[in-house]
C-alpha cells in the first residue's frame, strides 16, 4: 500500500516535469499535432510511457511490488506498441499499420490458458477496437487524459479484488503519470498525448481489464469490459455512423467526435470535457459494481442504453459539421478551439 502511494506520487511529479521538459524538442523537431491551428506539441504521451515504465520496472527490479506474471509482459509489450505510435506522431504512420501492430500485440498478451480461444480471440479483437476507439478520443484538450485517470482507477479496483497486486499497482502508476501529464494538457493544452500516449494508454487499460475478467463468464465479462470503456465506444460509433451517412471515409479525420458535437452549440470546451469525464465516471462506476458483485450484469443495460439514445441525439440533431472552412472568429481568438481527429 505505502510503496504504491509513493510509486503513484513519484510517477505524478516525474510526468509533469518530464512533459515541460520534452515541449520545446518537440517544437523545434517539429513533432505538432497537424489538426491544430496553434503549434501543439506532441511528446506529452512519451512522457507517459517512460515514466510509467520507469516506475514500474523499479518496484519489479528492487521486488518491492513485484508485477507478478504475464503483467510485466504485458507492459514490455505496451512498449512496443507505444514505439509504433511515436513513429506515427513523428512520421505520420498509415493507420493501417498501427492497427495490425495493435493486433499482433494483443494476440501475444492475452490469456489463452484462462480465456480459451475462442474467448481469446474475442479478447484480441476488443483490446484493437478499444485501443483504437481510446486514440480517438485525443481529440479535445484533457479529455482523452481524464477519461484514461478515471478508466485506471476503476480498473485498478477490479485487479485489487482479484488480488492482482501488481496489476493494482501498475495501474495507479498509469493514473498518476496521466493526472501529470493532464497539467500541461488540460485546456489551453501546451502539449498533446499523440499516438505514442493513447494508444499506450488504451492498450493497456483494455488488457489490463481482459486479465482481471479472465476465467469469468462471458455475458457478465462484457458488461464489465463495455463499462469501462462506454465513453470511447460511445465517441467511436458516433464517428463511425456519422461518416457512413455523410458517405466519407471511416479513417479521414474530421471535427465529428463527441467533444466537437457538444462545442458546436457553444458549450465552452473544459465544460465538454467535464461532462464526458462525469458519464465516464459514472459508466466505470457500474462497471467496477458489476465486477465486485454488488450489482448484476443487467446494470450494464443501463450504461449502453444511455450511450445509444447519446450517439442517436448527436446524429438525428444533426449538428452543423464544417470541414475545410476556417472556424469563426470567436474560436481562432481562443475562446473556443476545435481540434479535428
Amino acid at each position: 500500500m505505502l510503496y504504491g502511494i509513493a510509486a503513484a506520487t513519484a510517477a505524478l511529479l516525474l510526468t509533469a516535469v518530464l512533459a515541460a521538459a520534452l515541449r520545446l524538442p518537440a517544437l523545434r523537431a517539429g513533432i505538432l499535432d497537424p489538426r491544430r491551428q496553434r503549434p501543439l506539441p506532441l511528446l506529452g504521451g512519451l512522457a507517459v510511457v517512460i515514466v510509467t515504465c520507469l516506475v514500474a520496472w523499479t518496484g519489479e527490479w528492487t521486488r518491492v511490488a513485484p508485477l507478478g506474471e504475464g503483467v510485466g509482459r504485458l507492459l514490455a509489450v505496451a512498449a512496443g506498441i507505444a514505439g509504433l505510435g511515436l513513429v506515427a506522431d513523428v512520421w505520420r504512420l498509415r493507420a493501417r499499420v498501427l492497427v495490425a501492430g495493435t493486433a499482433v500485440a494483443a494476440a501475444w498478451v492475452v490469456p489463452y490458458d484462462e480465456t480459451g480461444v475462442p474467448g481469446g480471440l474475442l479478447a484480441v479483437a476488443w483490446i484493437v477496437l478499444a485501443t483504437l476507439a481510446f486514440k480517438g478520443l485525443d481529440h479535445a484538450d484533457g479529455l482523452a487524459g481524464t477519461v484514461g485517470v478515471i478508466t485506471a482507477f476503476g480498473a485498478g479496483v477490479c485487479a485489487a479484488a482479484e488480488v492482482m497486486d501488481g496489476l493494482a499497482v501498475l495501474l495507479s502508476v498509469v493514473a498518476a503519470a496521466l493526472t501529470g501529464f493532464l497539467m500541461h494538457n488540460w485546456h489551453p493544452a501546451r502539449i498533446g498525448l499523440g499516438a505514442c500516449g493513447s494508444v499506450f494508454t488504451g492498450f493497456l487499460l483494455s488488457s489490463a481489464v481482459v486479465f482481471t475478467r479472465a476465467g469469468y463468464e462471458l455475458g457478465p465479462s462484457a458488461a464489465v469490459v463495455f463499462c469501462l470503456a462506454a465513453v470511447a465506444v460511445a465517441d467511436a460509433l458516433l464517428v463511425v455512423i456519422a461518416r457512413s451517412v455523410a458517405r466519407r471515409p471511416l479513417l479521414r479525420r474530421g471535427p465529428d467526435h463527441l467533444a466537437h458535437r457538444l462545442r458546436r452549440p457553444g458549450l465552452a470546451p473544459p465544460g465538454a470535457v467535464v461532462l464526458l469525464g462525469a458519464g465516464a465516471f459514472s459508466s466505470v462506476l457500474v462497471g467496477v459494481l458489476v465486477h465486485t458483485g454488488w450489482t448484476g450484469e443487467g446494470a450494464a443495460l443501463w450504461v449502453a442504453g444511455g450511450v445509444a439514445l447519446a450517439v442517436a441525439v448527436l446524429v438525428l440533431v444533426r449538428v452543423p459539421v464544417q470541414q475545410g472552412r476556417r472556424p469563426p472568429s470567436t474560436q481562432v481568438s481562443g475562446h473556443l478551439r476545435v481540434r479535428n481527429g
